[in-house]
């Protein structure tokens, strides 16, 4: 058995001294995040626009849909990380949350209130399974302590954002032109076109042995007289009108505490985890839970680029033809695709020096990165014209600096997780990663309902909103700088529980 392992990964075909796999994987989830992030920057603006235009409390009842499906969205990657873990393997979880997410998308190019809901549902649902499994993916494609894994989750991080880039541009030109379910529709195309590529490496064997379920029996194992290859799938699909009722009832707003639940259980398991641990296991683990902690407060700043900033992108900046408010939801991501290999060599550089700073500094200093863009946004009133709108290098600026916030945090913290996480539990722990997205909607439906405006006119903007908004980045920006303070004064201790991980 030793010696086929060993012939195997003397074969692994290579490409640009990665595996061959790592670039499959790129362009799977370069599609997956054009349909994602094409669908996202719409989605804010059709629901104020569209699903509650009748209605006076059209940004709050945005802000708690947004949330909740954002927090869905994330959560359900705990789930799917698990059912990968025990049954399904990575590419069968893969190709069933690929599926689902493609429906989703096709449905809510469906003009209608009740397919709006599903849609988004069968999105919460087929994310739960893709997300973790890529990922976790893209790090099983390297032997331990192959120092090549860093920058192949830099390169894999790339795909994600041309992706993301290239979305926002193409759905929001197609949305202003066409209308917004022409955008929605080619969020769908986009996802398949991310499945066609992950089936073509399957084909042509970039994988290996990789992927595979974790064990064929259980795998074949009926329930209810249904091999669990096939239940899965079934329940997963019948899962998606429940999730709806759950979207569709923003005034009780339901999610919010079933999530609280879903983060007391997630709790519960690491903890039970931690006790069967040795010691230094142990410490690794509390660190990657600290990590996860961190993001949880950086992307609830960063997330409310697709909801809060796009409507003051809407409603309070000079846009002046050069793109649309949706459109904007695009810059992050060029920012990213600008910055990352420059922000990946000035690591290697370091390292070379014996000066690249550990996880916890990076962390902070992220964070600061956060804090400093909203206070960009919060002086933005004072450069207003006549008409309260404020000039695009704000937001521009904003953009640029949250960017490079997030490649200090976001491509090391993914990488770390799957380090210091123990192998029976590494794409659980991925989920718990994403899980940290989905505490931070709930911050983003918080920060949105208090930032909302009551109008029933959906061109309200200007002078009306501009204060709200501003006054509002700055009570975030103080929160956002805070927290990176913070984590850098106890980062001493934190590079303790990392052990031998950088």
């Amino acid at each position: 058995m030793l010696d086929k392992g060993v012939s195997t990964a003397a074969v692994e075909p290579q490409m640009f001294g990665h595996p061959k796999g790592l670039f499959y994987l790129f362009f799977a989830e370069l599609w997956e995040r054009f349909s994602f992030y094409g669908m996202r920057a719409l989605l804010t603006l059709y629901m104020v626009e569209h699903i509650f235009e009748a209605i006076a409390e059209r940004d709050t009842a945005t802000a708690v849909v947004y949330a909740s499906y954002g927090s869905l969205v994330y959560a359900s990657t705990v789930i799917g990380g698990q059912i990968s873990d025990k049954i399904l393997g990575m590419r069968a979880s893969i190709f069933l949350g690929g599926i689902l997410m493609a429906l989703g998308h096709f449905v809510l190019a469906i003009e209608n209130d009740v397919a709006f809901y599903l849609a988004l549902a069968f999105i919460v649902v087929g994310n739960g399974f893709f997300k973790p499994n890529i990922s976790t993916f893209v790090g099983a494609l390297y032997k331990e302590g192959d120092v090549r894994k860093d920058s192949g989750f830099t390169i894999f991080y790339m795909g994600i954002n041309i992706g993301g880039f290239v979305a926002p541009l193409l759905c929001g030109w197609l949305a202003l032109k066409y209308g917004y379910h022409y955008g929605f529709g080619l969020a769908g195309i986009g996802m398949m076109a991310g499945l066609i590529f992950f089936w073509s490496g399957i084909k042509k064997n970039v994988f290996g042995d990789k992927g595979m379920p974790p064990n064929k029996e259980v795998y074949e194992k009926k329930v209810l007289g249904i091999p669990q290859k096939t239940l899965i799938p079934v329940i997963a699909f019948l899962c998606a009108p429940g999730i709806a009722y759950l979207l569709a009832s923003w005034q009780q707003n339901y999610v919010s505490g079933i999530f609280k639940f879903i983060g007391f259980a997630v709790l519960a398991y690491l903890v039970y985890i931690m006790v069967k641990l040795d010691s230094d296991a142990r410490k690794k683990l509390i660190m990657a839970v600290l990590i996860t902690f961190f993001m949880t407060l950086f992307w609830g700043f960063h997330e409310l680029s697709g909801s809060v900033i796009t409507l003051f992108a809407s409603r309070n900046v000079d846009l002046a033809g050069i793109m649309s408010a949706a459109q904007t939801n695009a810059l992050n991501s060029m920012f990213i695709i600008v910055l990352a290999i420059p922000i990946s060599l000035l690591w290697g550089y370091l390292s070379k020096k014996g000066l690249n700073p550990r996880t916890p500094y990076k962390f902070g200093l992220g964070l600061l990165f956060a804090g400093l863009c909203f206070y960009i946004l919060s002086i933005s009133g004072a450069s207003a014209d006549e008409n309260g709108l404020v000039p695009f290098y704000y937001l521009f600026a904003m953009y640029f600096i949250i960017s490079i916030g997030e490649l200090f945090m976001s491509p090391v913290g993914l990488s770390k997780i799957t380090d210091l996480s123990p192998k029976n539990i590494v794409a659980f722990m991925m989920g718990v990663w994403f899980l940290s997205s989905a505490f931070a909607f709930q911050i983003v439906g918080f920060i949105g309902e208090q930032l909302a405006i009551e109008s029933t006119d959906k061109n309200v903007g200007g002078l009306e909103t501009l204060t709200v908004y501003t006054d509002g980045f700055h009570l975030i920006a103080m929160y956002a700088l805070g927290a990176g303070a913070i984590v850098l004064l106890f980062s001493p201790l934190m590079k303790k529980l990392l052990g031998n991980v950088h």
